[in-house]
């Protein structure tokens, strides 16, 4: 598998390292550009060939041009004048929509579409920029993130806590890492889920043909440990209602760990969730579908419940959120659909 990082710091001759990548085992000869597209998430050809042009593209140490081929254990690197963006970190008078605040941490309900950090392509308008304008001196998470102790995906609304003390940072962290924190989604998923509730098991990790996505890797040879459990909420037909609590907190993990049991999230455009996936092929059918991917642009998950010890007072908290209007709305509709189609 090829490994990557995006990197912090500073190179030789002044350069700034921004990614790092090796050639997995199996990889055929590829056009460096062609190789750097495939894992550089909304970068177009025409700029990584300006930056080979350039001379930010080097592979083993050496400047290449855009047509050199990759092969299997090349190391990759992309190398600029300044620091990646994410650490030019500007304020932003962005309205939060704060929970719960004190002393040493607040909640915050994060809409659909806010970027909690910024990274390639998304460098102005995150949950940090609004965080750093509203707060001062948050402290910095082990990635250098001011606030964050944990995280969800751009187009998933929800919850998350924010440390404004170092101890809180350290406190809350650990109850993440330690597996104590409550964290309750909801999600509509594809097709009839077979069972109640359930457990889903398997390593995830990056996908080895598609950086952009994550993947199950079930006999444990690769990616980082992932437990969801998963409980039926409602049943709508050709989608189900679920509830999932995370054992852990990989990225993208109830995306993916619903996938891998045949039941991906509906419109969820990463994994494929955007098309029909189930029901008939009437095109009336059809429509109400796509009437119903209008209505909610995005994935169907909600960070709904969060719990965890409050770093000082040492009582348990616990924080729940409404599901929010586009969402619900196409869960309605989809209610309807079903109860008028028995």
């Amino acid at each position: 598998m090829t490994s990557i990082t995006s990197l912090e710091q500073e190179d030789s001759d002044d350069l700034f390292e921004h990614y790092r990548f090796v050639a997995s085992k199996g990889q055929d000869p590829l056009r460096v550009d062609k190789f750097l597209m495939n894992f550089i998430e909304n970068a177009t050809r025409n700029k990584i060939q300006q930056a080979a042009k350039d001379g930010h593209v080097w592979v083993n140490e050496a400047i290449v041009k855009s047509n050199y081929k990759v092969k299997a254990g090349d190391e990759i690197k992309v190398l600029f004048e300044h620091p990646p963006h994410e650490h030019l970190l500007v304020p932003e008078n962005i309205p939060l929509d704060i929970v719960y605040e004190d002393d040493v941490l607040l909640v915050v309900n994060k809409p659909a579409g806010m970027v909690v950090h910024p990274g390639h392509g998304n460098y102005s308008g995150t949950l940090i920029n609004a965080l750093i304008y509203h707060f001062e001196n948050l402290p910095a998470n082990s990635n250098e993130r001011p606030g964050l102790v944990h995280r969800i995906d751009k187009d998933t609304s929800g919850l998350l806590v924010i440390a404004k003390t170092e101890a809180a940072m350290t406190h809350l962290a650990k109850q993440f890492f330690d597996k104590t924190s409550e964290r309750e989604y909801i999600a509509m998923v594809w097709g009839n889920v077979d069972d109640d509730e359930g457990t889903v098991i398997g390593n995830i990790g990056r996908n080895p043909k598609n950086r952009l996505q994550m993947h199950v890797f079930p006999d444990g040879e690769d990616g980082k440990e992932a437990v969801t459990h998963y409980k039926v909420l409602e049943r709508l037909g050709y989608v189900t209602l679920v509830s999932c609590k995370l054992e852990t907190g990989r990225t993208h993990q109830i995306r993916v760990h619903m996938k891998y049991i045949g039941h991906t999230l509906f419109n969820d455009e990463r994994y494929g969730g955007d098309k029909i996936l189930k029901g008939t092929t009437f095109t009336k059918y059809k429509q109400f579908v796509e009437n119903a991917f209008k209505v909610l642009p995005r994935q169907a998950l909600h960070a709904k419940t969060l719990g965890f010890i409050h770093p000082v007072t040492g009582k348990h908290m616990k924080f729940d959120s409404d599901i929010p209007i586009d969402m619900g709305t196409c869960i309605d509709k989809w209610r309807n659909y079903a109860q008028n189609s028995i």
